[in-house]
């Protein structure tokens, strides 16, 4: 039998999941967590074999949860079960650890398949997605680009992302403004669409 920790805050979504799950004669649902910062202890109180982590959940999102999962030194072998079926949340789910990257709108049988090879100690990744990975490349922004972006995204100013981070306002401007060379956009509201919709934020 292979037990499974779902992570999803949507209650609908994860339900419907275990429910589905539940037809699956070799595959059992021992745990269900709403929040990224619970999964974890979750993992060490029910020890299943395979957790299914979304990507965004409050807390802690699914990819930090990844690592941390791995870092912990636990067996539990990680799959991201996301909306969000970004080329760069790909390669920063593999880079966490994470053997498996399915979206949500797989059929069940395609999820349940994916649970038992990932058990069996296979990757698996959604094809379409691998391919636009591969043809997106890696993200030219620094970590701290990265940071600063994040912070702007809700149209914060110059000092409030300043005072956020901890930086200096000419610090902000930039890597504010390194971000939106490398991304080719014409200001930073762009620059947070353009990383976002390519899975580098």
């Amino acid at each position: 039998m292979i037990r499974v920790l779902l992570a999803d805050d949507q209650h609908l979504v994860r339900q419907a999941m275990a429910a589905l799950l539940s037809f699956e004669d070799d595959i059992e649902v021992v745990g269900e967590v709403d929040r990224g910062d619970r999964v974890l202890a979750e993992v060490a109180r029910h020890r299943p074999d395979v957790v299914l982590l979304d990507i965004e959940m409050p807390g802690r999102d699914g990819l930090a949860v990844a690592g941390d999962i791995r870092d912990a030194g636990h067996a539990a072998r990680v799959v991201i079960v996301t909306t969000f079926g970004r080329p760069g949340y790909l390669r920063r789910a593999i880079e966490s650890g994470a053997a498996g990257f399915v979206v949500k709108d797989a059929r069940a049988e395609e999820l349940a398949d994916a649970i038992r090879r990932v058990s069996a100690g296979q990757r698996v990744v959604d094809p379409k997605l691998a391919a636009a990975s591969l043809s997106a490349g890696a993200s030219p922004l620094t970590s701290r680009e990265c940071d600063v972006l994040r912070a702007a995204a809700d149209g914060a100013s110059i000092a409030e992302i300043a005072g956020t981070l901890f930086l200096s306002e000419g610090t902000v401007r930039n890597y504010l403004s390194g971000a939106i060379g490398k991304l080719g956009a014409r200001n930073r509201a762009e620059a947070v669409r353009v990383a976002d919709s390519r899975g580098w934020l």
